[in-house]
């Protein structure tokens, strides 16, 4: 792990820096620290690590956070099918289109995840979306993982696949105006989880923020602890330390650069199916303990996840996280809590896109203000109250 004091001072990442078009640098090279003996600390620096850190900086900037935008083509097919609409490119197209051209949305939202089809594609009018997110100071992210497949020897659990080849595509994908990266495993609490799942959860994400900073990409690191289950909130709690020391254990021996990192949790709530529901200051109390205990304050911005939370419900346990100082940058990376109302308001009819992007820029709103501690809840719809857990939930 390279620490704070080998990288100079690294201002606030400008949008001119992280446009298409722009070279590739030279590979990662190994910085010896003058040894005392032959077994002394060997860091590796990666030519990109000044960038690397402007650019979690930049996307941990007060009041903004991450609108996940990266559903497969198959997910995005189901929501697009909540509408009634045929699962095509055409229609993809145009919600993501919807989506990157809110008027205003670069006032709350600092990055936004893409697929693979929308790194490469046009908005309906023919801008590419990687320019019309850079307009608007957003910065363009990619997932980049291959999907969760069965874990041999597990207790009928996941692993998340996509090493082959990551470094060619990340280059590729960083070439293409993309800055940082996502990768997404889970660990199931009903199904143990077992310390193989656990260790091979942190392995994958270990090695695959290596070999994105290798790239010029910052890393997100996302281990969700899936909300699927009936235990209690203390039974998550336990789960999630466990998973974030395995998690840390591995990404300090693959030297990866802990201020150039982001990461993804899961914030800590009883199972969705469990009859003891919590409030927000509770959810916020043990989630803050896990952060404390776990995550190093060298990382600048933890970006937390929804995983199935109302819209309401994952901004009011986000507020309730900003209510005093916290050593790390606490905001959002949101799919469902931010495109839900938005998704339904549009219902695929261009008369209604105006009314859609409005919803989305509430929803970013709202969740600007929870990462300032300053929301209050007032004149929320019903819509946005509506849990939207799917139990055993595919991405």
């Amino acid at each position: 792990m390279a620490s704070a004091s080998l990288l100079k001072t690294s201002p606030v990442l400008d949008k001119t820096e992280f446009v298409k078009g722009q070279s590739l640098r030279l590979p990662s090279v190994s910085v010896r620290c003058h040894p005392t003996a032959p077994s002394a600390l060997t860091v590796r620096a990666s030519s990109y690590a000044d960038e690397l850190v402007k650019t979690a900086k930049t996307i941990a900037s007060p009041g903004r956070g991450i609108l996940a935008m990266d559903e497969s083509n198959a997910t995005c097919g189901k929501r697009l099918a909540s509408i009634g609409m045929e699962n095509t490119e055409a229609n993809r197209q145009a919600f993501r289109t919807l989506l990157v051209s809110v008027p205003g949305l670069g006032e709350y939202i600092s990055g936004a995840i893409l697929f693979e089809e929308t790194l490469y594609q046009s908005t309906v009018e023919g801008k590419k979306m990687v320019d019309v997110l850079v307009e608007q100071n957003i910065v363009p992210g990619i997932k980049v993982d291959k999907g969760l497949v069965p874990l041999a020897g597990s207790n009928n659990e996941s692993w998340c696949q996509g090493l082959d080849g990551l470094a060619s595509r990340s280059a590729a994908y960083y070439q293409q105006g993309a800055r940082f990266a996502k990768w997404r495993t889970v660990v199931s609490i009903p199904n143990g989880p077992s310390a193989l799942a656990v260790k091979e959860a942190a392995w994958g994400l270990a090695r695959y923020a290596a070999i994105s900073q290798d790239n010029g990409l910052v890393p997100i690191v996302e281990p969700e602890i899936l909300l699927d289950g009936e235990h209690n909130i203390d039974r998550t709690f336990e789960v999630a330390k466990q998973v974030w020391a395995e998690v840390f254990f591995y990404l300090a021996q693959n030297n990866v650069l802990f201020e150039g990192i982001l990461l993804k949790p899961s914030m800590v709530t009883p199972g969705a199916e469990c009859k003891e529901k919590a409030t927000p200051q509770q959810v916020a109390d043990y989630t803050l303990s896990l952060l404390r205990q776990r995550i190093p304050p060298a990382v600048p911005g933890i970006m937390f996840l929804s995983g199935g939370q109302s819209e309401v419900e994952a901004t009011l346990n986000l507020n309730a996280m900003n209510q005093s100082p916290n050593p790390w940058h606490v905001s959002f990376s949101y799919a469902r809590a931010l495109q839900n109302t938005c998704l339904k308001t549009w219902s695929g009819r261009p008369e209604n896109v105006k009314a859609a992007q409005d919803a989305l820029l509430v929803r970013a709103k709202a969740n600007s203000l929870a990462q300032l501690g300053k929301y209050t809840g007032e004149g929320e719809s019903d819509e946005a109250k509506k849990g939207m857990f799917v139990k055993g939930y595919v991405y």
